[in-house]
């Protein structure tokens, strides 16, 4: 299930009572996806480390009063009535089956013992396959059957849309939409493989310099793994993009734009990029004009992930008007 596809009904899903569970490999933006919806929804977001917690953590110390036992209540776990967030439980078949145990009356009953989790707060959980190489352990059916469950994997047109407004470097942005399958390679045992977040770090080392790629082989390979790295260094060297996007900036009105999918991702990555020098708003905004609807819109989002103060040039205003329909 792609990550909007995930989010679309996460949103869904919270307006219920029911848990729900995100299954996926590493680096995929499980946490992102609930982090996310939960600032979209205007909900607090607890992130707890489930992998990290011992039973007792959970149940709480117990303390006499009065001659009864009563059990502390955890200090992480919500306490006010009129809050509303989610109780995000990541890494969950990371912890031992004990701890996972001592989480069936909470997934279920909202409840542990005394504490009651607060009516405006949801459950969402996240872990690792098996097959992903982390370090898991089976969870026990009564926990899982507690759970609706979503797998989320990697869809190269909405990391595409995400990358372009996050400021991901264009040389990424269009080399992954030439090798689409690099994007989230299987673990087969090695130390650096590719996932959307191992692409974000090369993308982020890009930005301090990008005049020499080859010059940071090892490091590449110590990111995304030697064969994704390999080919990634093939395509800039052999690139010339950056020559090619600097003469349609220089003639925003009349330059040939590109019609290669993936040459187009990366114009528009770049383009965002040349944004924090306001001469070239004017230039930009006059190519927003010539985008189809679907890459200006992605333009635009970008642009204003920048700086929101754009959407009062006069080219972005028009490009409103006529295209509406493609503005959620």
């Amino acid at each position: 299930m792609k990550p909007t596809r995930v989010k679309q009904l996460l949103s869904k899903l919270l307006l219920t009572r029911w848990p729900v569970f995100l299954w996926g490999p590493p680096g995929i933006g499980k946490s992102s996806i609930v982090a996310e919806t939960a600032r979209e929804m205007s909900l607090e977001m607890l992130d707890v480390r489930a992998a990290l917690l011992d039973p007792t953590d959970i149940r709480g110390i117990p303390t006499v009063e009065d001659g009864s036992t009563r059990w502390c209540q955890p200090a992480f776990l919500p306490s006010d009535t009129n809050s509303k967030g989610v109780l995000f439980l990541d890494e969950l078949n990371a912890a031992p089956p004990l701890v996972q145990a001592s989480l069936y009356q909470l997934t279920l009953d909202r409840r542990i013992g005394e504490y009651l989790l607060p009516d405006g707060w949801h459950i969402v959980a996240a872990g690792n396959r098996a097959r992903d190489g982390g370090i898991t352990f089976r969870m026990p059916s009564p926990l899982a059957n507690r759970f609706i469950h979503a797998e989320v994997e990697a869809d190269l047109q909405d990391w595409s849309e995400w990358a372009v407004r996050s400021g991901v470097h264009y040389l990424v942005v269009g080399f992954l939409n030439l090798r689409p399958n690099l994007l989230s390679t299987p673990y087969a045992g090695q130390d650096a493989f590719a996932t959307p977040r191992s692409w974000e770090m090369l993308s982020d080392l890009l930005r301090q310099d990008d005049s020499d790629p080859a010059a940071y082989t090892d490091i590449i390979n110590g990111i995304v793994g030697e064969g994704a790295a390999s080919e990634f260094l093939t395509y800039c060297k052999s690139s010339k993009q950056d020559k090619v996007f600097l003469k349609i900036l220089a003639d925003p009105a009349n330059a040939p734009l590109p019609k290669k999918l993936n040459e187009q991702y990366a114009l528009a990555a770049w383009l965002i990029s040349k944004l924090n020098h306001p001469t070239n708003r004017d230039a930009v905004g006059t190519l927003l004009l010539r985008f189809s609807p679907e890459f200006g819109v992605l333009l635009q989002r970008g642009a204003f992930s920048i700086d929101a103060r754009i959407a009062s040039h006069p080219s972005f205003q028009e490009f409103s008007r006529k295209h509406s329909s493609f503005i959620v």
